[in-house]
C-alpha cells in the first residue's frame, strides 16, 4: 500500500541520499515531470540533476537535516539542455530525504487560471473595458503581491507596464507611477553590464509573450533609478486570454548580495587551491627531508673552529641577512644552513633546498621561478617554483656556483627587489626571501674567469661562513665516531661496538679528503664488516700511503709494471675527480679533463670502485 501511495502521488516524488549523493527512489510523476525513466534518474547523481543550483542544494539539505523538513522555490533541476524551476518541499527519513517536487510554472498558470475561473463562477462575465486583465491579477491579489519579497511586473503585447509590485519598487527605485504605461524595457533593461544596447529582440521577455515559451535568465541586470547596475535573476512568462498572447508576468530577484558572496567563495577557492598546491610542495619537500636522513639535528664538537662556527650562526640567524657558507665537500654546510634556518624567526615554515649542480642548465628558471601551463613542451600544468614555495622562509641554494651565467642576472633581481616572473607569464608575483647559499668553489676565481656576476657574489656573500674540513678539527674526531656508531647502530638493530686508542689513532693520523660524510660511510661499511664488538680502522694507514704512492722508476729503464700502471691510473683518475668536485659530465667534469668519453670514464671508477659522491 505505502509503495502504491508513494508511485501514484499526485506530485513527483524523490527520495535521495543526501551523503552517497544518489537518488534512491522516483515515482511515476516524477518520471513524467522530468522526461527520464527511473532507471536513467536513478543513475543521475543529485547533484547532476540540481548542477545549476548545487550552492542552494547544499543549503536546502542542510536546513531539512538540521529542522527535519523545509521548502524552497529556489531549486531547479537541468535535463536535456532543459532547465525546470521547481517548488520542492521536503521531509527527512532517516538519514535520506523525500523530495516533493512541483513544476513552478504549471503552479503559477494554475493560480492565476483559478482566480480567472473564481471571477466566471462569481458572476463576473466580462471584462471592464478601461481595465486590462493584468490590472484585475494586481486589485484580485494586492496582498500576495505586497507580501512577496521578489519583485513582480507585467507587460502587455507591446512591452507596457501593467503593473508594478512594491518589491519591484524598493529594488528598482521606480515608483509605480513613474513606471505604469511605459515601455519597461527602455526604462530598467535598455543596456548590457558592459554598457551595450540591448536590443529589444533579443529580450527574453519580449520572447516570451512572442513566442509562448517560458524564458528564465539568471546572469543579467536592471538598471535602477540611480543607473546603477542590478544583478538579477528573474522569469518571464507568458499570459493568454482566449489562446491570443497578450503579454507576460516577470518575476526578479536581486542577487547582488548572492553575487557577492559567489565572488567571496570563488576568491576563497582559489586562495585554498593555491595554498593547497603550496601545502603539497611543502609536503613533498617534508618528505625528501624525512628520507634524506640527516645525520644530526645539532651541531656536533668543541673544537675551537666549530665554537667559532656556532658563534657565526647564533649572531647571523635572528638577522635576514643573506649568508654564504665555503667549504669543501662532505663538510656539512647544509646541517649549518639548517641550524641558520631553525634558530631564525622563519622557521615555523620548512627550509626550502635546491641543489644547483642536480639541475638541467635549461631547467634552472623553471625550477626557481615556477612556469605556467603551455610556457614550454611538457608545461602541462601550472608549477610553483623554489623561490614562490620559500615566500616567509629561507631558501638554500647548493652548489650555488653552478648557476649558469645567463640566470645570475634573475636571481640577483630576486635578491635586490624581492619579485620575479614564472616562466611564460607577464605577472609579476612579490615575495619574502632570505637566502642561504653554500659552494665548495672560489666564487672569487670565478667572478675573475667571467663565470660568475661579481655583483651576485657581492649579493651573496653578506655574511661569509667557513665549515671547516675534518682535518683541521681532529679534536672532534671522538664525538663524531660516537655520534655515527650510535646513529648507525639503531639504523642496523645492532649492538654498538668498541673501538680502541690505537684505532681512534687511525682516525685520526688519516687526512679525510671526503671529511664528515667519508667519516660516516667508512664508519658504516666497518660496522657491517665487523665480527666482533670491535671496530678496525688500521687499513686507513694502508689507503693513505697507496694514495700518496711514489712510483719508483728503475734509472735504467723507462718501463713500470702492470700494478703500478694500475695504481698510477687510480690515482690519475681520483685526483681528476677532486679537481672537478667529483663532476663527470660537461666541458668542467673530470671526462673532458681526462680526454675520455664519460661513458668510459664511468667503466673504469667501477672498475676501480671509486665512488665519485666522495668527492662532491
Amino acid at each position: 500500500m505505502l509503495n502504491q501511495l508513494f508511485l501514484n502521488a499526485p506530485t513527483a516524488m524523490l527520495l535521495i541520499d543526501p551523503i552517497n549523493d544518489q537518488v534512491l527512489a522516483v515515482n511515476q510523476l516524477a518520471e513524467k515531470t522530468f522526461g527520464l525513466n527511473e532507471r536513467d534518474l536513478r543513475q543521475k547523481k543529485v547533484t547532476q540533476l540540481f548542477q545549476s543550483c548545487i550552492d542552494k542544494l547544499h543549503l536546502f539539505t542542510q536546513q531539512v537535516l538540521t529542522q527535519g523538513s523545509a521548502w524552497s522555490s529556489d531549486l531547479s533541476i537541468d535535463i536535456e539542455h532543459k532547465t525546470i524551476y521547481l517548488g520542492i518541499n521536503a521531509t527527512q527519513l532517516e538519514c535520506n530525504i523525500l523530495l516533493s517536487c512541483e513544476d513552478n510554472h504549471i503552479t503559477f498558470k494554475r493560480h492565476f487560471n483559478a482566480i480567472i475561473e473564481s471571477n466566471y463562477q462569481s458572476g463576473f462575465f466580462h471584462w471592464n473595458k478601461d481595465e486590462t486583465i493584468f490590472e484585475q491579477i494586481e486589485r484580485q491579489n494586492q496582498l500576495l503581491l505586497t507580501a512577496v519579497g521578489d519583485g513582480i511586473y507585467g507587460v502587455d503585447s507591446q512591452g507596457k507596464t501593467t503593473f508594478v509590485n512594491e518589491a519591484a519598487e524598493q529594488i528598482l527605485g521606480w515608483t509605480k507611477p513613474e513606471l505604469m504605461g511605459k515601455k519597461i524595457h527602455d526604462i530598467i533593461h535598455h543596456s548590457h553590464l558592459n554598457g551595450s544596447h540591448y536590443e529589444v529582440h533579443t529580450c527574453p521577455i519580449y520572447e516570451a509573450f512572442n513566442d509562448g515559451a517560458v524564458h528564465s535568465v539568471d546572469n543579467e541586470v536592471f538598471w535602477s533609478k540611480t543607473n546603477k547596475p542590478i544583478p538579477v535573476e528573474y522569469t518571464s512568462t507568458p499570459l493568454t486570454e482566449e489562446g491570443s498572447l497578450i503579454g507576460a508576468v516577470v518575476i526578479f530577484r536581486d542577487i547582488t548580495e548572492r553575487k557577492r558572496i559567489q565572488d567571496k567563495l570563488l576568491t576563497a577557492l582559489k586562495e585554498v587551491d593555491a595554498l593547497k598546491q603550496r601545502l603539497e610542495m611543502e609536503n613533498a619537500y617534508l618528505l625528501e627531508e624525512i628520507n634524506a636522513d640527516f645525520n644530526h639535528q645539532y651541531m656536533i664538537g668543541k673544537s675551537i673552529k666549530i665554537k667559532h662556527m656556532m658563534n657565526q650562526i647564533e649572531l647571523v640567524a635572528p638577522t635576514n641577512a643573506n649568508v654564504l657558507i665555503v667549504g669543501e665537500s662532505g663538510t656539512g654546510k647544509e646541517l649549518i644552513a639548517r641550524s641558520i634556518h631553525e634558530a631564525s624567526q622563519r622557521n615555523v615554515r620548512p627550509l626550502i633546498r635546491v641543489n644547483c649542480a642536480a639541475i638541467p642548465s635549461e631547467l634552472f628558471e623553471s625550477e626557481f621561478f615556477g612556469h605556467v601551463k603551455g610556457a614550454f613542451s611538457g608545461a602541462i600544468t601550472d608549477r610553483v617554483g623554489r623561490f614562490e614555495l620559500a615566500d616567509g622562509a629561507t631558501i638554500f641554494l647548493d652548489e650555488v656556483g653552478e648557476i649558469p651565467l645567463q640566470l645570475q642576472g634573475k636571481l640577483l633581481r630576486v635578491l635586490q627587489e624581492q619579485q620575479f616572473e614564472r616562466v611564460g607569464e607577464s605577472k609579476t608575483r612579490h615575495v619574502d626571501v632570505r637566502v642561504i647559499a653554500a659552494t665548495n668553489r672560489d666564487l672569487k676565481k670565478l667572478v675573475e674567469k667571467n663565470k660568475f656576476r661579481e655583483d651576485l657574489y657581492f649579493r651573496l656573500n653578506v655574511f661569509p661562513i667557513k665549515s671547516p674540513p675534518l682535518r683541521e678539527r681532529i679534536d672532534d674526531l671522538p664525538l663524531l665516531v660516537k655520534h655515527f656508531i650510535d646513529k648507525i647502530c639503531l639504523q642496523l638493530n645492532q649492538s654498538t661496538p668498541k673501538v680502541s686508542l690505537s684505532q681512534m689513532q687511525y682516525l685520526q693520523d688519516y687526512a679525510w679528503p671526503g671529511n664528515i660524510r667519508e667519516l660516516e660511510n667508512i664508519i658504516e661499511r666497518q660496522i657491517i664488516l665487523s665480527k666482533s664488538n670491535k671496530l678496525s680502522f688500521d687499513f686507513l694507514g694502508k689507503e693513505a700511503n697507496r694514495s700518496n704512492i711514489n712510483i719508483d722508476r728503475n734509472l735504467n729503464t723507462n718501463v713500470i709494471s702492470a700494478i703500478q700502471h694500475k695504481q698510477l691510473e687510480k690515482s690519475n683518475l681520483e685526483q681528476a675527480l677532486k679537481d672537478c668536485n667529483g663532476k663527470i659530465y660537461g666541458e668542467d667534469g673530470a671526462a673532458a679533463l681526462l680526454g675520455l668519453k664519460p661513458t668510459t670514464l664511468s667503466s673504469k671508477l667501477k672498475k676501480y670502485a671509486i665512488n665519485r659522491l666522495v668527492f662532491v
